[in-house]
C-alpha cells in the first residue's frame, strides 16, 4: 500500500545531510525529468529579478531564489522533515521512532514539484517551485510530469492507493487507472450535513498518517485500511461517488 502527501509551501531550513544526489531518490524513472527541473531552476535563479518575477516573490523572498541556486550543492534532510505546515505539524514526523520513520519511508510518497514523488526520507534541499509555476524553456510542469509520474506510479505495484494529495498535485501524476484507489476529502458531520473542511482538511491528513505511521500497518486491501481506521476510532468511509472516500474530523 502506498499514501500519496501533497508538498508543502513552507519548509525547515538547513539540513545535515550531504547534496542531494538525483540519482539516489526513489522512483528512479523519473530522473532524467529532475534533471530537466533542477537545471532549469539552477539556471532561472542565476537571474534574481527574473526568478522572483516567474516565482512571484516578493523582495523579502528573496532569499528563495538562493535556495534555488545551491540546489545541488545545500545540505539535505528527510522530505518528510524538510516540509512543515499544518499538515506536517500535525504528522510531526521528527519525532516519531525509528521503525514508524522506516514505515512512512516504505509506504508514504510525497509528490513535490521539482522531485516528481519522492519517499518520505528521501533527502532533499530547500527549494521554492510550486505546482503551477512554468520554468523557462521547460513544458509547464503538469505537462512535464503527469505521464512520466503516473506511469512510475504504475511501476510501484502498489496494492493499494490512498491518495491524500492537493488538486493541483493530482494533475503532476493521476494515479493509473490500473491501480485500485482512493481520493481522500476530509469533511465534517454538523447537525446531520456533510460539510468540506479547509484548514482542518490538512490536519486531520497529518494527524491519519501519524498514526499510520505509529501502528506499522500496511494494509493489502481497502477494506483492511477501513477497518484498522475504525479500530484507531478514525472515520472513514467511501461515498456513492467511485473512487471517493471521506475522512470525517472534528471542525
Amino acid at each position: 500500500m502506498k499514501i500519496l502527501l501533497p508538498p508543502s509551501e513552507t519548509k525547515r531550513p538547513g539540513g545535515d545531510l550531504p547534496p542531494m544526489r538525483i540519482g539516489s531518490l526513489s522512483l528512479p524513472s523519473l530522473d532524467a525529468r529532475r534533471e530537466a527541473v533542477v537545471d532549469a531552476l539552477v539556471g532561472l535563479a542565476a537571474d534574481e529579478d527574473a526568478a522572483r518575477r516567474v516565482l512571484k516573490l516578493s523582495e523579502r523572498q528573496a532569499g528563495d531564489v538562493l535556495h534555488n541556486r545551491a540546489l545541488r550543492t545545500a545540505p539535505t534532510m528527510p522530505a518528510v522533515d524538510r516540509y512543515t505546515g499544518v499538515l506536517y505539524d500535525a504528522l510531526d514526523a521528527p519525532r516519531l521512532d525509528a521503525a514508524s520513520r522506516a514505515h512512512l519511508h516504505d509506504h508514504v510518497l510525497i509528490h513535490s514539484a521539482p522531485f516528481g514523488p519522492i519517499a518520505a526520507l528521501d533527502p532533499i534541499p530547500m527549494y521554492r517551485l510550486a505546482a503551477g509555476t512554468s520554468l523557462p524553456g521547460l513544458a509547464p510542469l503538469r505537462r512535464h510530469w503527469a505521464d512520466a509520474a503516473t506511469q512510475a506510479l504504475a511501476e510501484e505495484d502498489a496494492s493499494f492507493v490512498l491518495d491524500l494529495r492537493s488538486e493541483a498535485y493530482v494533475a503532476l501524476g493521476p494515479i493509473p487507472a490500473s491501480v485500485p484507489s482512493a481520493y481522500v476529502r476530509v469533511v465534517s458531520d454538523v447537525d446531520g450535513a456533510t460539510r468540506a473542511l479547509n484548514h482542518f482538511n490538512k490536519k486531520a491528513k497529518g494527524m491519519f498518517v501519524r498514526a499510520f505511521a505509529e501502528d506499522r500497518v500496511a494494509p493489502t486491501s481497502p477494506r483492511g485500511l477501513m477497518d484498522w481506521a475504525a479500530s484507531r476510532g478514525i472515520r472513514l468511509r467511501e461515498t456513492a461517488e467511485p473512487g471517493i472516500w471521506e475522512l470525517v474530523a472534528s471542525s
